[in-house]
């Protein structure tokens, strides 16, 4: 058996390499591959990088218990194959109640760790500013997007009503015709997600998070804009004929642009709430003449 000595030389190259390896990596790279990230530059968001966390730990946890588990299986298949002359079945093994505690213990503990790290940073991500510097609503429909930037007062409230992509005949989508949501940088930000008519989704590629929109049940999502840039934005719940051609831009700007933006869809008459008042569906329990009547009756 190996001394401990040499055990400490053999792990000190082995972690001297690996810290080098690491230091190499860019920022794309330590974060899994996923959008949002820039060499150089801040995450999109303020919880970019929870997300990205949580999947490449999820990741180098569910790798490491992969090699293990095949290098068992190649071990056994190697170490006990059947041989030259071999003939039978070879010595049976039952009830390893050591074998068996481990390999029921051990699998619980991966399971409840996973459900506490995630359960941790949805509650995070899930919770709503009590008082944000902006408050947005973006109104789902087939296939385009509204989006609404409230105010005290509807006087005071602006809005934009959005199209679906148009493909020309090659397929190429001209930017400039899409939906966009402009956000300000570094500042509280409430996105109120409603739909007009089916089941959408919400999702900022970059942004690492996506919520569904539903009628009659309205769902939001608080997060800080961090860096200055535009983003590509999509319906990721498949709504209909045209689900892929329901596509938005996002642009976050500094705050003199947020507010000159905000002035220009005032000098242009885009005032007012205008939530519930292109909704397709109003049937849904609580909007027909007949549940009102029943309130009557009651």
């Amino acid at each position: 058996m190996p001394s401990k000595h040499r055990l400490r030389w053999v792990a000190l190259p082995l972690g001297v390499a690996a810290a080098v390896v690491l230091a190499g990596c860019t920022t794309t790279e330590l974060n899994g591959y996923l959008p949002g990230f820039i060499e150089g530059e801040p995450a999109a968001t303020n919880q970019t990088e929870r997300v990205s966390g949580l999947w490449v730990n999820s990741w180098i946890v569910l790798l490491a218990v992969g090699v293990i588990t095949w290098s068992l299986m190649a071990w056994a298949a190697i170490a006990y194959r059947r041989r030259k002359g071999q003939t039978g079945l070879p010595v049976q093994m039952r009830y390893n109640m050591p074998i068996e505690i481990f390999y029921t213990i051990v699998p619980l503990i991966l399971v409840l760790g996973m459900f506490f790290f995630t359960a941790r940073d949805q509650n995070e991500i899930e919770t709503k500013w009590d008082d944000p510097d902006v408050e947005i609503t973006a109104i789902a429909k087939q296939w385009a997007w509204d989006f609404q930037y409230d105010a005290e007062s509807d006087d005071d409230t602006v809005w934009t009503m959005g199209i679906q992509a148009q493909p020309d005949a090659e397929g190429n989508i001209d930017q400039s015709q899409l939906p966009t949501l402009v956000l300000p940088v570094d500042k509280k930000v409430t996105i109120d997600l409603q739909s007009r008519d089916v089941i959408h989704s919400f999702w900022i590629i970059d942004f690492l998070y996506k919520k569904d929109m539903f009628i009659g049940k309205d769902n939001s999502w608080s997060f800080i804009p961090t860096r200055v840039g535009e983003y590509a934005g999509k319906c990721a719940e498949l709504c209909g004929e045209y689900h892929s051609m329901m596509l938005f831009n996002v642009k976050v700007v500094e705050q003199d642009e947020y507010d000159a933006y905000l002035a220009s869809l005032d000098e242009q008459g885009n005032t007012g709430d205008i939530s519930d008042a292109y909704d397709r569906l109003q049937n849904y329990p609580g909007t027909t003449p007949e549940d009102d009547s029943e309130e009557g009756e009651e």
